[in-house]
């Protein structure tokens, strides 16, 4: 059966191997390039201009999941590096939900007005009440940080005495009046993140005082313009990718992201490819500019890395199954808790179950596990790797715990190697 022809352009389409596809998804993102001696802010710079975007997560058993993508391309770096550009003005980083709660570029913040602006409809449920049925606690909120300057939401509650409990009826999100109401306005772009304290906590500011003036002056631009450019980032940043892939990066709606795709194809922007071996029904595009060198990576990479977070195309680009097993009952998780995948070459080879023992001072390795296509150097490859993560982390050593099929040979080189 022959599959549709993609939007846009129509002719005969290239045909490329999902070898070459994975290569050009690395390259993408951006590991054919040797990791740096001496790691700079402009390392870090163009770590999130070739990503687009830096999931934020708050799980921290190894250590905050934004820090990671940087160290799986660059390798050992101080993270006050990412902490100043989000941090400090003028800001090279800002918090907003763009895939999920991320770190963009301000350029990339203001492409993503149309979503602020549909706060009132798209927020979810106990953010977007709240702007109904308290406007005065928003405005409240806003007042007190034009007065006063950055602030959590616990210190606004404090401030605002607000009287109300906060709600126990949820196991994780009970957020008090306050923190909704700051979450709506974080959502509605009114403010932003001016950082974050040890604790994790959003210290919300007026999104004018956040945002560079170049950013913050600049006109709204049209959300069909905007969408289309956000495609675009999605696709500088993968290489090649299926329409769900690109659409996943920055969490668009079907509709406006096949349009996007479309405009990008008659631009010439974007090049429609068929991979061998990918489901014929469902198109791929090339970036106009996408390469595919040989690739000899090594990196050990978060589960919310962009390579692999959109988990249909890690399927499709290294044939490996990656699941988030954090709230699955510990009887039940095949892998771990906190599993990073370990990407060898052009391959993910393993996937290794950690955590920083801060009080032991050492990396644990609660569980390895290897992939049919591992190679015999695996062990030794994944034991550099993690003694590597454990100096950056302050760490002293390795200790392998002992569950998983590659934990032996692992525990063996790195008892070996002191």
């Amino acid at each position: 059966m022959t599959p549709p022809a993609p939007p846009g352009r129509t002719g005969r389409i290239e045909e490329i191997t999902a070898r070459q596809a994975r290569r050009a998804a690395l390259a993408a993102s951006g590991f054919s390039r040797r990791r740096p001696a001496t790691v700079t802010a402009a390392h870090v710079g163009r770590v999130v201009d070739r990503l687009g975007v830096v999931q934020i997560d708050s799980v921290n058993v190894l250590c905050r999941s934004h820090y990671l993508p940087f160290f799986s391309r660059l390798g050992p770096y101080p993270t006050d590096l990412v902490d100043r550009a989000a941090h400090r003005a003028p800001r090279r980083l800002v918090e907003y939900w763009a895939h999920e709660a991320s770190y963009v570029a301000p350029a990339t913040h203001r492409l993503l007005r149309w979503r602020m602006d549909r706060a009132a409809s798209d927020a979810w449920g106990s953010v977007r009440s709240i702007a109904h049925e308290r406007p005065d606690l928003l405005a409240a909120v806003e007042e007190h940080l034009a007065l006063r300057g950055p602030a959590t939401a616990r210190q606004l509650e404090a401030a605002l005495s607000s009287g109300a409990a906060r709600p126990t009826d949820h196991w994780g999100w009970n957020w008090s009046a306050v923190k909704r109401a700051c979450e709506h306005l974080f959502f509605a772009g009114r403010v932003s993140a001016a950082g974050r304290t040890a604790q994790f906590e959003r210290r919300y500011d007026l999104a004018g005082r956040v945002l560079p003036p170049a950013v913050r002056d600049a006109p709204d631009p049209d959300p069909a313009d905007a969408v289309r450019e956000l495609v675009a980032t999605a696709a500088r940043a993968s290489g090649v990718a299926t329409e769900p892939t690109l659409r996943d990066h920055f969490r668009l709606a079907p509709g406006p992201s096949r349009r996007a795709v479309a405009e990008l194809v008659e631009q010439g922007r974007l090049e429609p490819v068929r991979v061998r071996g990918w489901a014929p029904h469902r198109p791929a595009y090339r970036w106009a500019g996408a390469v595919a060198p040989r690739v000899d990576a090594r990196a050990l990479l978060t589960p919310f890395d962009p390579l692999v977070w959109h988990r249909p195309r890690t399927e499709e680009v290294f044939g490996v199954s990656v699941r988030l097993e954090f709230y699955v009952p510990r009887e039940r998780r095949v892998h771990g808790y906190y599993v990073l995948p370990f990407l060898l070459g052009e391959d993910l080879v393993a996937r290794v179950d950690l955590k920083a023992d801060r009080r032991a001072g050492v990396l644990r390795v609660e569980a390895a596990h290897a992939e049919p296509s591992a190679p015999p150097r695996t062990a030794e490859e994944l034991a550099a790797e993690l003694r590597d993560l454990a100096r950056w982390q302050g760490l002293d050593g390795v200790l392998v715990a002992g569950r998983g099929d590659l934990a032996p040979a692992l525990a063996a080189v790195v008892g070996s190697n002191g």
